[in-house]
């Protein structure tokens, strides 16, 4: 069943035995995981189910690192989560990106990879990517790819799915249907309450935008809000424990970690489409689903001690043929001629996640019947097209590639989220994310960037020219923005003075709160993380509906 706050209708109160706050790929995985079986869930999402500005405006902070980052437009508020916006991108993480590594302080999950692998195997079937099999940090390299000769000891190729799936639109109508799930759009947690001890949540107060309010008593609880937002919640829930749940030791909201990216380089080649087309995102018909990425040697990292990172070669392409051009043109007309509110707020947020000029995503010619007769004076360069389609060639000419690097960013206890002074509409103190760096993050775009350029240059036989911030002895500040995936804030381990959650992701010192998403990663590799999500929730489900069934069995439920 779904209720919307702001159709009316909504319950004052609501009794589950289960309350997940947050329906993106965190709550809809483990909402799902409860179909068929006897427990109610409800899960609480404060968002629709199409992005809208009201809404987003909930996620607008402030900044205060030495980096810009701007929470209000690197996530997205609305059923299904910021995966509304993701480009399926499916890896796990490897054993070494696990570990703990001596010259990475605060690294090392309470858990190993061989404790997550079957919850890995498990997220396969949910992100439909089919059952291609795991190596290393990677799936298995399919035999049909041909990519870039590198010494393994230095670059590997490791391979990742697409995801062909937005997970509310796909799991939306079986969480409808559910006899035992209730969805909530449009509720957003106000507070966790707890009993006198601050030890167990004893309900999660509700809020809409139209003045709905309701209260939701359940025996157990999850945040699953993302890498910034479940530490908020974590903060604001503070009228019982003023430093907030879960915050005895001033951990919440620390070791905030993103995937710092930017251009380190550009190549130069005769045949530069030799080195951007193994790494296009093209699948092969009749293939698995598989991607290459260039990306550090687990053997590099140890022996430079470095942190992970990959890189992936952007042709860029030389001047546009006439025709070429307005081909595009008439496309992006045809394909976005009539955008409403959600339409605009995806391509908003999409373009400030690109790092790239707002409004171009939506932007259409005046004139479209003009568009289309331009086509008739480029009928040769369509031709032309044509006839490199054939060949393999790209359809327009790259003069050159950029490289660009993606890191995994060292745990740092000093980069944090915390509450701001500015306060949202519901009266609640907006988010202030202090993004910083450490040298080691340093250390490393200056120790791989050349490496990743010289080796590809090598291999495709070209030239690399690094940008000069990475130049050697340099004091430059890093050219780098961030990619949306927000981890760490409420990390995993087994001391309390070091972690929010314990290995099974429970909050240390509560006896029925836990949370799912990236903001339990102690440390995050260079892999997208929504993989790793789907895998950790699955397993925490297990988990909770042990809980649940031991419950029952003891006659307390």
């Amino acid at each position: 069943m779904i209720i919307d706050y702001l159709r009316g209708g909504h319950p004052a109160e609501v009794d589950a035995d289960l309350c997940i706050v947050g329906g993106g790929a965190a709550g809809i995985a483990i909402a799902r995981s409860f179909l068929g079986t006897p427990f109610n869930v409800c899960l609480i999402e404060s968002g629709g189910l199409a992005g809208e500005d009201r809404s987003q405006a909930l996620y607008e902070g402030s900044s205060a690192g030495d980096i810009e980052f701007d929470p209000g437009t690197s996530r997205m508020r609305v059923f299904g989560g910021s995966c509304n916006l993701w480009g399926g991108g499916c890896i796990p993480l490897g054993r070494q990106d696990m570990e703990q590594r001596e010259w990475v302080p605060h690294s090392g999950w309470p858990i190993d990879y061989a404790e997550l692998e079957p919850f890995y195997q498990r997220a396969r079937d949910f992100c439909q990517i089919g059952a291609l099999d795991f190596s290393d940090g990677s799936f298995a390299e399919p035999p049909f790819q041909s990519t870039l000769p590198f010494d393994r000891d230095t670059l590997v190729n490791q391979f990742f799915a697409r995801s062909p799936i937005l997970f509310g639109d796909a799991y939306r109508a079986e969480l409808e249907r559910a006899g035992n799930i209730t969805v909530l759009l449009h509720g957003n947690l106000l507070e966790l309450k707890t009993g006198h001890d601050g030890r167990h949540v004893r309900e999660a107060h509700i809020g809409a935008l139209n003045g709905a309010r309701s209260v939701v008593r359940a025996r157990h609880y999850v945040l699953a809000c993302g890498g910034i937002e479940n530490a908020r919640l974590l903060l604001l829930s503070n009228s019982v424990v003023p430093e907030g749940l879960g915050n005895q030791h001033g951990v919440v909201g620390r070791y905030f970690m993103d995937h710092p990216s930017g251009k380190l380089g550009t190549l130069t080649a005769k045949a530069p489409h030799r080195i951007t087309r193994p790494y296009e995102r093209r699948r092969a018909k009749g293939a698995p689903a598989a991607f290459p990425e260039i990306a550090l040697s687990p053997q590099f990292q140890r022996r430079h001690r470095v942190l992970n990172g990959r890189v992936h070669p952007f042709g860029v392409e030389g001047p546009l043929p006439r025709g070429i051009r307005a081909l595009r043109e008439l496309k992006t007309a045809l394909r976005n001629s009539v955008p409403d509110e959600s339409a605009l707020l995806e391509a908003r947020l999409s373009d400030a996640l690109r790092n790239a000029p707002l409004g171009h995503v939506i932007a259409a010619p005046d004139n479209l019947g003009l568009t289309a007769l331009k086509l008739g004076l480029g009928i040769g360069d369509l031709a032309r097209a044509c006839v490199h389609k054939l060949a393999d060639r790209p359809t327009v000419p790259n003069s050159h590639i950029d490289l660009v690097g993606y890191f995994e960013q060292a745990p740092n206890p000093d980069s944090r989220i915390t509450l701001g002074r500015e306060l949202d509409a519901f009266g609640q103190r907006q988010v202030k994310v202090d993004w910083r760096l450490t040298s080691l993050d340093h250390e490393t775009y200056r120790s791989s960037a050349r490496v990743f350029g010289e080796q590809i240059a090598t291999a495709g036989n070209g030239h690399f020219q690094l940008e000069p911030w990475l130049a050697e002895g340099g004091n430059a500040k890093p050219e780098v923005h961030g990619t949306a995936h927000h981890m760490g804030t409420t990390r995993m381990s087994d001391n309390p003075q070091t972690g929010v959650v314990d290995a099974r992701c429970k909050v240390h010192g509560m006896d029925n709160l836990h949370i799912a998403g990236s903001s339990v990663f102690p440390t995050g590799g260079w892999a997208f993380p929504t993989f790793t999500i789907v895998a950790l929730s699955m397993r925490l489900a297990d988990e909770l509906r042990d809980l649940l069934a031991t419950c029952a069995s003891s006659g307390l439920l």
